[in-house]
């Protein structure tokens, strides 16, 4: 169910209705979850959530083992998120999202892969981001195929505006890298602007970054790219 956003505002490009909740960057839906799903939710969720509060977090005791962390905003079904943690286990991982039927997949999966270095806030990442994620504790986050909000009236709503951009930022250890992913190739560029105006990021790329050989493609990459969409990546780091 969609949000109703209050109609007697101009959009901002910077991000501030994002930042100040007036507006969300997702569509809150329903879902329909399968039973293996809501088994795994119920049994194994207290292994992997973290409960949303307004208090900055403890990495030092989140995880079994201290290791750099990595935050993935908006991981949809996790297919990815899972994959990547597995397969960088000198990583630890935080994933936000806010839809349940993803949440509990991504619990069986990693569940099912005996990950331990994978914990799942389920709450808004703003409001993550702001409040939980402490200053300088994030060695990379990653934003992968997020809604690109295509219609121009709703550009407010898009996730990698300079406000939010700023406040990531703020979130990386020095050299800490922000990794976007868009099938959108107008988003990309949208995006790309708005990165190249944080006074905190910088990229080595002109143009787009390479594909990451460790990034794992989903379904959802697989059949975007057979359907002619291309695939747009921006890599930057904390200076």
């Amino acid at each position: 169910m969609d949000r109703t956003e209050p109609q007697n505002l101009e959009p901002r490009p910077d991000g501030r209705r994002l930042l100040d909740g007036s507006v969300h960057s997702y569509v809150l839906r329903s879902g329909r979850m399968t039973d293996a799903q809501r088994r795994a939710l119920e049994i194994f969720g207290p292994d992997f959530l973290v409960e949303y509060r307004e208090a900055e977090l403890d990495i030092t005791t989140l995880f079994a083992e201290h290791k750099p962390l990595i935050l993935e905003i908006g991981f949809g079904m996790g297919q990815a998120t899972w994959r990547i943690a597995r397969d960088r286990p000198q990583f630890n991982y935080i994933g936000i999202e806010v839809h349940t039927p993803g949440v509990g997949r991504l619990i069986m999966d990693a569940k099912a892969a005996g990950l331990t270095n994978l914990k799942i806030i389920q709450h808004d990442a703003i409001e993550v981001l702001r409040s939980m994620i402490p200053p300088a504790s994030l060695a990379g986050i990653h934003v992968f195929y997020p809604d690109p909000w295509p219609k121009k009236r709703h550009h407010k709503r898009r996730f990698m505006q300079d406000g939010v951009i700023e406040l990531m930022a703020q979130k990386l250890v020095h050299e800490g890298y922000l990794y976007f992913v868009t099938d959108i190739e107008e988003y990309a560029r949208f995006s790309k602007e708005s990165l190249d105006r944080c006074a905190l990021l910088h990229t080595p790329f002109e143009s787009f970054a390479p594909y990451q050989e460790w990034r794992p493609e989903t379904k959802f990459e697989h059949h975007a790219a057979h359907s002619g969409r291309g695939r747009f990546e921006l890599l930057y780091t904390r200076i």
